[in-house]
């Protein structure tokens, strides 16, 4: 079922928390809401859930007009950070229980509860309690229970937030096969970039509680529509215009230099192009190398290298060396047709 956001304004207090926020979630997609805290994400997958009512503006849900429509008549099903299970009952009874609220058949229930502990891989563990569940697997409990009564939608509030690093990736993977096979139009806020660029077909990037990009992975990545967008999306350096990094042929050098670290090309010989800086310490991160390097005014850049680009130069802390970008971004070319261009410095 598709979503349409319309002109939607909320203000709570002085604090505007959406601002004309225009969106289409087209039917199936899933969909993640990036952004820091206080971009006005939460606040609008509230709004899509009919638990914040727009001050201004509509919310259309499979064609019908859902802004001031009751949550309970809305058929979406919502998954919490803090999993919301009831305690004293099974894992079983907790799937089930949207669908004895709604009077379902009790086959039919049976039958849906078993369906759903298959797909979400607990099967067998149906008679334990939340309490004898590790947090990833009653957090698949928490989006089985959302599934149970079929919504037209699945919302998600940080899903995986409460999770360590290793439990919370298992589950990203999880998620995105699920919605793989269940096909349900699904927004779930997140302030996890990898999340997002990970599990999403669309990411919409907000801040200030506007929307400051939309688009695929790939898109939002390599064609940040706004500064903000490229320094939220992934390491990336920032420095003066004036730095000395950009190519002296390019007259347009005013505002900031943005060069992702993996774009960062370094050198044990200088040339034409290059600029010189000291190794300033070397971080080891199993599949690629972390180059910390001082430039000169106190600025400091990140670099990232392959390991067999590490081994082959050989670099040690203190160490001169030379560097240019293969690709940079000024902050004054955002805004042309909408899109950031980047300067290709690749030979």
């Amino acid at each position: 079922m598709s979503i349409i956001v319309n002109q939607v304004f909320k203000r709570f207090g002085n604090f505007q928390a959406l601002d004309n926020i225009n969106l289409t979630i087209p039917e199936g997609k899933l969909v993640a809401l990036l952004g820091p805290s206080g971009s006005g994400k939460s606040t609008l997958l509230r709004a899509i859930a009919g638990l914040e009512t727009p001050d201004v503006g509509s919310i259309i849900i499979n064609g019908q007009d859902t802004t001031h429509l009751d949550v309970r008549k809305r058929n979406i099903g919502f998954v919490f950070q803090h999993y919301a299970l009831f305690k004293h009952l099974t894992v079983r009874e907790n799937i089930a229980f949207g669908l004895e609220i709604r009077k379902h058949k009790a086959q039919g229930i049976k039958s849906r509860v078993e369906e759903l502990l298959e797909l979400i891989q607990l099967k067998g563990l149906g008679d334990r309690y939340p309490g004898q569940l590790s947090g990833g697997q009653r957090q698949r409990v928490a989006l089985a229970r959302a599934l149970a009564v079929q919504p037209q939608v699945l919302l998600l509030d940080e899903p995986f937030g409460a999770l360590d690093a290793k439990v919370r990736k298992e589950l990203r993977g999880w998620l995105r096969r699920l919605h793989e096979e269940v096909h349900i139009t699904s927004v779930f806020v997140t302030h996890d970039q990898e999340e997002a660029m990970e599990v999403s077909d669309q990411i919409v990037v907000m801040n200030g509680g506007k929307i400051e990009q939309i688009g695929t992975p790939a898109e939002i990545y390599d064609h940040p529509a706004t500064p903000f967008v490229m320094s939220f999306i992934g390491e990336v350096n920032i420095l003066p215009g004036h730095s000395g990094l950009i190519n002296s042929g390019h007259e347009n050098n005013t505002g900031s230099l943005f060069i992702r670290p993996h774009d960062l090309e370094i050198t044990a010989e200088k040339d034409d192009s290059s600029s010189w800086a000291v190794v300033k310490r070397i971080i080891h991160l199993g599949w690629e190398i972390q180059v910390e390097l001082g430039l000169p005014d106190n600025m400091t850049v990140l670099a990232y290298l392959s390991r067999e680009e590490f081994s082959k130069l050989k670099l040690q802390p203190e160490q001169t060396v030379y560097i240019k970008p293969r690709k940079a971004t000024l902050s004054s070319d955002f805004g042309t047709n909408g899109k950031a261009p980047q300067y290709d410095y690749s030979i």
